[in-house]
């Protein structure tokens, strides 16, 4: 089982999407983004915050892992997944908007979380017009 060679427009379209994300990832602890999530939304603030900060480590390490792997079938499924969670991310914050804690309103935030969407989908569309699974 063979993979196509990724073109660099490709490449781009997912590497920009991914860092929309980490970005974003920095701007939702000015928003206290574990007030809004449902693991831990009922933590008090201060536990939520470190829980919110610390499942990002094992986290990052298996995308970031996955992402660099040797196996190129790996890193092509990592990029398709990683791309869909970035267009399923965008729609948990929409449905998330209407809670009293949610402030992710201004243009860098939106930009951040929905162009992250955008890139991902433009990723997925790419990957799949060049016939790439």
């Amino acid at each position: 089982m063979s993979i196509v060679p990724q073109p660099l427009w490709l490449r781009a379209l997912f590497l920009i999407g991914v860092s929309l994300l980490f970005t974003h990832e920095l701007d939702a602890m000015t928003h206290s983004e574990w007030r809004v999530l449902p693991l831990t939304s009922w933590l008090a603030p201060d536990v939520g915050r470190v829980v919110f900060v610390t499942l990002h480590v094992p986290i990052f390490a298996l995308v970031l892992g996955w992402l660099t792997s040797r196996l190129p079938e790996r890193v092509a499924q990592g990029q398709c997944w990683v791309s869909v969670f970035l267009v399923v991310h965008a729609g948990l914050h929409v449905a998330f908007s209407g809670q009293p804690q949610y402030t992710f309103e201004g243009i860098l935030s939106n930009t951040l979380i929905f162009g992250a969407a955008v890139f991902g989908a433009g990723y997925l569309l790419g990957n799949g017009l060049l016939g790439r699974r």
